[in-house]
């Protein structure tokens, strides 16, 4: 059963993502299945970065506090995404994908703990019920809508769009 707490919802999505990250690393030597797992964590992370950013952030835009925090983490999303791009179209099993992959676990796993440990807190003190109403209905619904819609997007890191 899904908890209704936006933060808590977030957090069982970042769980699930640290668990496919040490599947994917436990995997080493298994090239197949990392590949696998690696698409799955693509797809996750690409449907829970877009709905988060449009129940969470959006709403968060609005409100002059946490406008900097706001920013940094939509920031952040777009760097993730393009280093989950650039792995995509890298040679698995080379040691340029463990790079890569190494840097994008690192990468990952300190913005969703600055999220949890930083953001959620002190987004959490200028929301209203309303806005939390909100956030749920428009994050469940729209992750639902981007994980259909999410793809695996080979783009070298040299290649990215500015």
């Amino acid at each position: 059963m899904t908890n209704t707490d936006i933060f808590a919802r977030l957090k069982e999505d970042h769980d699930r993502h640290r668990a496919l990250l040490r599947s994917i690393e436990r995997a080493e030597g298994d090239n197949d299945k990392r590949v696998e797992l690696f698409e799955q964590f693509t797809i996750e992370v690409k449907a829970h970065a877009a709905a988060e950013e449009q129940a969470l952030y959006s709403t968060m835009m609005r409100k002059p506090a946490t406008t900097d925090e706001t920013r940094h983490s939509v920031a952040e999303h777009h760097e993730i995404e393009e280093m989950l791009n650039d792995l995509a179209a890298t040679e698995p099993g080379t040691e340029d994908w463990d790079d890569k992959f190494g840097d994008l676990q690192h990468d990952y796993l300190h913005h969703i703990d600055e999220e949890e440990e930083d953001h959620f807190p002190d987004f959490d003190k200028h929301l209203t019920a309303e806005d939390e109403e909100h956030m749920r209905a428009v994050f469940d619904r729209r992750k639902k809508a981007e994980k259909a819609e999410a793809k695996i997007t080979p783009e070298k890191l040299e290649d990215a769009k500015d």
